[in-house]
């Protein structure tokens, strides 16, 4: 079957399974918070040893990227800064009564939002107060995501000094056209400057985030972004897939569909970038993510070990993931909890000495299995499928027609994504995904898979 036929046929609505069961499908009604703080002290106390990651989210922004699907606050205001840093220390500080004594901590990445609105004393105030409850291990893995046009070199240094290797800058795309139209603008320069003043300080590893499929994105454009990046060699990149979902993030209607790339034309701009980056060293590392050799997302995938949760894909696996800040998702392996997505919501609740908690799942042994197969799918591209499993014939069912299009090869009780199917991870999980064949939702709640 040709390329242009598989992506008029997989193009639907799917889950990009940083989770599973995905969000919508929670089954809100039977969480309760007792029942994820037991799930998050068992998770803490069977791997103690590897101690546990925090991601924080700092929302603010001083204009809106209107490509942009994350939880974010528009504001010039920078006196936010303060009560929002005392709140998350705050909720830091109760999830440290509910686990009890010191954690240990393994990693910590700051996301948005951009980080980078906050001043680099905030931040360090920040870091600081979070670790004076903690106990950072040596070789902790310390991220955060910058915006070009306002990360300082007092941000990389006192991010630095304060354990900071990784740095993750947000590019988009150079065209200033795109630019305009999605309101994010950096320049080349603004960016070289960053990134060489990254590695100067001591920074071991900087990815930037480019996108494919933005509004008025060429093929050309694409090839002078990429091969900007390549002159400047960032360790990886993340290569998304622009998701259009006005209906959730209103900022997105500044365009129409008419704007953008679809079908053959938006495959061929993704396409074009990653033979580039192949061809200029970077390797194809589960979806949407590249690495040099000796970047350790590359070194993870190569030992088996790279994992993936609601940040995305990282070299790093910790049993519990703990969630500070508005939107923030806690994730205990065993079970999901998700804050309030609104500051003031947020800062009442834990001025109230309460957990801005707003919703979660506890996952069933079902759930725990399925979840399973999904990562391997999406991290070491097979899994082992029980034919003791109670749902085997249906995912064998739905596996059919994908095996017939050659993205998938199954022997026995493997399943194994072939070199096509990688482009098509996300229609291949959802093979797996029971919670949406029994409840297919009514309106679309997904971005387009391809």
């Amino acid at each position: 079957m040709s390329s242009t036929t598989l992506i008029k046929k997989y193009n639907v609505a799917a889950p990009r399974y940083t989770s599973y069961p995905t969000v919508p499908y929670w089954n809100e009604e039977l969480w309760d918070e007792d029942q994820w703080f037991n799930s998050a002290r068992n998770s803490y106390y069977e791997s103690s040893g590897d101690g546990i990651s925090l991601y924080i989210h700092l929302p603010f922004c001083e204009n809106l990227c209107t490509y942009c699907g994350c939880t974010t606050r528009i504001t010039k205001n920078h006196h936010v800064e303060g009560p929002y840093i005392d709140a998350v220390l705050k909720e830091w500080d109760m999830y440290t009564r509910v686990l009890g004594g010191k954690p240990c901590i393994s990693g910590i990445h700051l996301g948005g939002g951009t980080p980078t609105f906050f001043s680099a004393e905030n931040l360090a105030r920040l870091i600081n107060g979070i670790t004076a409850n903690a106990i950072l291990l040596p070789d902790a893995d310390m991220s955060f995501e910058g915006h070009p046009a306002n990360t300082t070199g007092e941000h990389l240094k006192t991010l630095y000094q304060c354990g900071f290797r990784r740095l993750s800058l947000g590019i988009q795309d150079f065209d200033p056209a795109v630019q305009e139209i999605i309101n994010r603008r950096q320049s080349v320069g603004q960016v070289e400057k960053v990134t060489s003043a990254a590695r100067e300080i001591g920074y071991t590893s900087v990815n930037y985030d480019l996108i494919y499929g933005l509004p008025l994105q060429k093929l050309s454009s694409v090839i002078n972004t990429i091969s900007e990046v390549i002159r400047l060699k960032p360790d990886r990149i993340a290569y998304y897939s622009y998701a259009h979902v006005p209906w959730i993030k209103p900022g997105q209607r500044r365009f129409t569909e008419k704007d953008l790339p679809v079908d053959d034309e938006k495959r061929t701009l993704y396409e074009q970038g990653r033979n580039l980056l192949q061809q200029a060293g970077y390797h194809d590392i589960g979806m949407d993510h590249f690495a040099l050799e000796g970047d350790t997302l590359y070194l993870a995938s190569r030992n088996g070990k790279l994992h993936r949760n609601f940040m995305g894909y990282t070299h790093e696996y910790t049993k519990l993931l703990i969630g500070l800040g508005i939107s923030s998702i806690s994730d205990s392996w065993y079970g999901f909890a998700q804050n309030v997505k609104q500051v003031e919501a947020y800062l009442k609740s834990i001025n109230n000495n309460k957990f801005p908690l707003i919703k979660g799942h506890i996952l069933t042994p079902d759930d725990l299995l399925i979840r399973r197969i999904i990562l391997d799918i999406m991290c070491r591209g097979k899994a082992i499928i029980s034919s003791q499993h109670s749902s085997y014939n249906d995912f064998m069912e739905r596996l059919k027609p994908l095996e017939e299009d050659d993205l998938v090869r199954i022997k026995d009780d493997e399943v194994l994504v072939t070199s096509t199917g990688k482009a098509f991870l996300r229609n291949i999980c959802m093979c797996f995904d029971q919670k949406l064949w029994l409840k297919e939702p009514l309106n679309q709640i997904f971005s387009s898979a391809v």
